[in-house]
C-alpha cells in the first residue's frame, strides 16, 4: 500500500495554485422530464448559430482587416494543403462545384476564429494574393502555370462571381470563457468526424492557441526531448520544408510530442485527475489559458530542469523501462513510464548534483522498482486516478530513498 504522505507537493508556477479553485460543473445524468424540458427552454448546451455567404473578393478583402479573423496559426496543423489540392479548390470555384461552407466561432463581435476551414480560407487567399500557381488541374489543364492575374478576364470575372459561405457559431452559446472553449472543442471534434481525422493533441494545438500551447511547441523543439522519442534533432528548416524525414513519423504527424510534453505539466497535478487521461489533458489546457508570462517562464524552466536531470541520469536509457524476464531494458520508451520520471523526479531539482552522483544506484533501483512492482505498472497498462498516482509515487519514494 503506497503511503500518499510520502509525496511531495509539486513545484507549481505562481497561477498554478489556484487554476483548480474553480471546479467544473458537472452535468446531471439523472433528471426528471420536467426538468429536461426546462433545460432545453433555457437554451442551455444549444448552440446559436448564423449563415452568410459573401463573393470571394470582399471574402478576401475582409480577411485584411485588423481582428477580423483569427487564421495562423488558429487550428493549424502540421501539414497544409500543397499547390495541387489548394488549385483544385480554384478549379472547383471555376466549375461552380459546391464548396462545403466555413465555420467559424465569433470570438468578439465581428471578430472570427476558424474552426473548420482554414485550408479553404487560406487556399483562396494565397490565390487571391498571387501567392498560389494554379498546378494539377485536371478538367482546366491548360491553367496550369498561371496565378490569379495571369488568367484570363472572362475566367477571372467567373471566379470573382463566386460565393463562399460560413456557418457561425455565436458568442451567445456559451457564457462563460470556460464554457466556450470546452463548446468550441466539442463543435470542432463534431465537424471533423466526416473529414480527415483529427488527433486530440491537433484540436488542443488548434482550439488553446497562447503561450502555453506556445511553450508546447517551444519544447517540442529540445533535441535531448527528441532523442528520448527517437525524432530527429530539429532543425529551422522544419518550418518551411515539409519534405523532411520527421514529416512522415507517425508520432509528430499526430502531435504525440506535444500530448507528452502536456502530460508532464498536467499529471503534476493528478490529485486533481478526472474525466480520463484526454480529458483531464484538455482541462489543464483551457486552465493554461490564464497563464501570464511569469508561469510561463516558470514552467519551462522546470520542464528542461527535469529532462536534463533525468537524461543526466539515465542517458541512452532515457524513458526505457526495465523488461524483468529478459532482465533488459526496453527498446523504446514508453508514455507512463516518462510521465513517473518526470514528475517524479521534478521534485528533486534541488537535490540535482546528489542525484547525478547516484546515478548507477539510481539505475539499479530503478531495475529493482520493476522486479517489484506488478507488471504493466510503468507500461501504462492501467490508467486509471490511483494507477497514475501509484506509479509517479513508486518511482518519487525510490528516489527519496536514493538520497536518504
Amino acid at each position: 500500500m503506497i503511503n500518499e504522505q510520502n509525496v511531495d507537493p509539486p513545484l507549481l508556477a505562481p497561477s498554478e495554485h489556484q487554476m483548480w479553485a474553480s471546479p467544473q460543473e458537472k452535468s446531471r445524468s439523472k433528471m426528471t422530464a420536467q426538468e429536461i424540458n426546462e433545460k432545453y427552454i433555457r437554451g442551455e448546451q444549444r448552440i446559436i448559430t448564423e449563415s452568410n455567404r459573401e463573393k470571394l473578393p470582399n471574402f478576401v478583402e475582409a480577411l485584411n482587416k485588423p481582428g477580423y479573423m483569427d487564421l495562423q496559426p488558429f487550428y493549424q496543423r502540421r501539414i497544409r494543403w500543397d499547390p495541387e489540392r489548394q488549385s483544385r479548390l480554384i478549379e472547383s470555384f471555376i466549375i461552380n462545384v459546391p464548396v462545403p461552407p466555413v465555420f467559424l466561432y465569433e470570438r468578439n463581435y465581428n471578430s472570427y476564429e476558424v474552426m473548420d476551414g482554414q485550408q479553404r480560407i487560406t487556399s483562396v487567399r494565397d490565390f487571391y494574393e498571387n501567392k498560389l500557381k494554379l498546378a494539377g488541374l485536371e478538367l482546366w489543364p491548360e491553367l496550369n502555370g498561371m496565378r490569379y492575374t495571369d488568367l484570363p478576364s472572362k475566367i477571372r470575372a467567373g471566379i470573382d462571381r463566386r460565393s463562399i459561405s460560413s456557418i457561425v457559431l455565436l458568442k451567445e452559446s456559451a457564457p462563460d470563457d470556460e464554457e466556450a472553449v470546452l463548446l468550441r472543442q466539442l463543435v470542432f471534434e463534431r465537424l471533423n468526424t466526416g473529414g480527415v481525422k483529427l488527433e486530440k493533441q491537433e484540436i488542443r494545438n488548434a482550439l488553446y492557441q497562447g503561450r502555453f500551447n506556445n511553450l508546447l511547441l517551444r519544447l517540442s523543439r529540445n533535441n535531448t526531448f527528441r532523442s528520448a522519442w527517437h525524432l530527429p534533432l530539429y532543425t529551422p528548416e522544419e518550418k518551411e520544408n515539409q519534405k523532411l524525414p520527421i514529416y512522415g513519423i507517425p508520432f509528430f504527424q499526430k502531435m504525440e510530442d506535444l500530448d507528452v510534453i502536456l502530460r508532464f505539466f498536467a499529471l503534476r497535478h493528478v490529485r486533481h485527475y478526472k474525466l480520463g487521461m484526454q480529458g483531464f489533458l484538455d482541462l489543464y489546457m483551457v486552465r493554461s489559458l490564464n497563464f501570464g508570462d511569469q508561469d510561463i517562464e516558470f514552467l519551462e524552466d522546470l520542464f528542461i530542469q527535469t529532462l536534463s536531470l533525468a537524461n543526466a541520469i539515465y542517458g541512452e536509457l532515457l524513458f526505457r523501462p526495465f523488461d524483468p524476464l529478459s532482465n533488459d531494458w526496453l527498446e523504446k520508451p514508453t508514455k507512463a513510464f516518462y510521465d513517473s520520471v518526470m514528475v517524479g523526479l521534478s521534485g528533486f531539482i534541488a537535490a540535482k548534483e546528489r542525484l547525478i552522483e547516484r546515478r548507477e544506484a539510481i539505475i539499479e533501483n530503478t531495475k529493482n522498482l520493476f522486479r517489484d512492482s506488478e507488471p504493466g505498472t510503468f507500461t501504462g497498462r492501467g490508467n486509471t486516478k490511483k494507477d497514475i498516482e501509484d506509479r509517479i509515487t513508486l518511482f518519487a519514494n525510490m528516489i527519496r530513498s536514493v538520497l536518504a
